[in-house]
Formats: C-alpha cells, sequence, structure tokens
C-alpha cells in the first residue's frame, strides 16, 4: 500500500466554484431565469406520450403478447436536464449572437442535433485533437458542456473574452475539487475513467493548477491490479509504462509518483 492514501467520490452537494472569478457580463452558471420560456419547446422536444403511459401503468405495459418494462429512473439525470435547459436558455437569452458548444453537450445525437437544428454551432477538434476556437470572437457567446472542459480550454476561452455558460454538472465539479485538493496536498490523482474521455481529460488537467500536481487514469479493474501489483511488489514496470503513456500526466515516473495517492472516480 502507498505511503498515503485518500479518496473522494462524486456526490449532488451544490454547485461550487472551480476557477477564479469572472466578470459577471461574460461568465454565467446560474441561469437566465427562462426556464418557463423555453418549457414549451423542451417539452415538444422531448416529451413522450408513450413513456408517461407506461409509467402510469407501473412502469409496465403489454400489448398483442409484448410486454415493455421501463426503468423507474429512466431519463437524463439533474446535471443532464439542467444542461439542456441552459442551453435552450442560452440561444433565447442571445438570439442576435452567434451560439457555439464545445464539442457534444451529453453524448445523445438526439439532443446534439436539436441544439444545432436552433442554431448552435458545435465546435470540433482539430487535427492535433485540440479543439478548435479559431472563429470564435469576443462577441461571441461558447456554452461550455455538462462534462466541462480543461483548465487549459477554459483559459484560452476566457482570453478570448467571449460569454461562457457553463453548463458542468455540480457532481463533476466536486470530483474536481478533491483532485485540485490532491495536487494541492502533494498527492497523485488516481483517477476512475477513459483517459480519452471528455470528462476524464477535464478532470485531469485539474491537477495543473499547483505545480507538480500528477494524475494516473484507470480504466478497469485489471488496469488497477496493474497498479497495486506495482506498488505492493514493485513489477511489471517496463508494462505500466507502455499501457499508461497516454493515461498519465506528463514525466509521469511510477516509481515517485504512486508513493501518495488519492482516488478520484
Amino acid at each position: 500500500m502507498p505511503n498515503g492514501c485518500a479518496s473522494g467520490v462524486s456526490s449532488n452537494a451544490p454547485d461550487v466554484a472551480r476557477f477564479p472569478p469572472v466578470s459577471d457580463q461574460i461568465y454565467f452558471r446560474k441561469g437566465f431565469g427562462l426556464k418557463d420560456a423555453i418549457q414549451g419547446a423542451l417539452t415538444e422536444d422531448y416529451h413522450s406520450g408513450i413513456v408517461d403511459e407506461v409509467r402510469s401503468r407501473g412502469y409496465e405495459l403489454s400489448r398483442d403478447g409484448l410486454t415493455v418494462r421501463l426503468a423507474r429512473e429512466f431519463g437524463f439525470c439533474y446535471g443532464v436536464d439542467r444542461a439542456v435547459e441552459y442551453a435552450y436558455e442560452t440561444r433565447r437569452k442571445f438570439p442576435d449572437r452567434r451560439n457555439f458548444l464545445v464539442g457534444e453537450i451529453i453524448h445523445n445525437p438526439h439532443v446534439n442535433a436539436k441544439l444545432s437544428s436552433m442554431g448552435i454551432v458545435l465546435i470540433e477538434r482539430s487535427a492535433e485533437g485540440e479543439f478548435d476556437f479559431s472563429s470564435v470572437t469576443q462577441d461571441d457567446v461558447v456554452i461550455l458542456p455538462a462534462f466541462g472542459v480543461t483548465k487549459e480550454d477554459f483559459d484560452r476561452l476566457r482570453e478570448l473574452g467571449c460569454v461562457l455558460v457553463d453548463t458542468t454538472c455540480g457532481s463533476v465539479l466536486n470530483v474536481w475539487k478533491r483532485v485540485e485538493s490532491y495536487a494541492r496536498d502533494g498527492f497523485t490523482a488516481l483517477i476512475h475513467g477513459k483517459y480519452f474521455h471528455e470528462e476524464t481529460k477535464a478532470t485531469a488537467s485539474q491537477v495543473t493548477k499547483h505545480a507538480g500536481g500528477k494524475y494516473l487514469v484507470v480504466r478497469n479493474m485489471a488496469e488497477a491490479r496493474m497498479v497495486c501489483d506495482y506498488i505492493e511488489q514493485g513489477t511489471g514496470l517496463d508494462v505500466l509504462r507502455e499501457r499508461f503513456a497516454k493515461a498519465a500526466s506528463p514525466d509521469f515516473d511510477f516509481e515517485r509518483d504512486l508513493v501518495r495517492i488519492g482516488v478520484a472516480n
């Protein structure tokens, strides 16, 4: 076991500040108070009479020998609901400005297609793998997705001076706080996730807020076992270096950076 270990998981605690204060005129996170104005569009785009009927019948509906059962927690989670609503509000709030969205607001083709049809332009990654902000100007509005964005991308957008509408899920922000605290206190953040996923990238980037911050991303139990075997027995170093070449912070040193770890899920 490492000399020191801390752990943290997400919760539904209230949203927390994640960046230095930005002018209230260009950074928005609490909504625009337009929920009533966009409720009709949301209902039209996402309401399902069939789903309502299945729910009303105890989440089970049988017709002509076919039975459909619906999960009681079917639908969007709170964070996704909030992000989608906020995107609709943003389009209503800034109808005369260009509206951009960094990547996908969530991984749902129908939702992203609806936002595109409303005139919200999805910003794609360049061939180098970075988001291309070259067309964004100070007069534009940029929506940050429910996954959040990396600290580097946030800083790039701040420098452009555009309006930022942040829909990052509050539970995600709680994990970010934990990861940042690990870096601050000298722990390596051991993050459970896919190293190439937007949310994981954004989470891992929080260590850069402190000099010397380190992270390692493990995808599954097999990778976690590999790391544990090295911590406990000192075996498999070459395999680890190859396996985690893209899933660790720059200049990650397995001998040095696994002495004190904190887990983030």
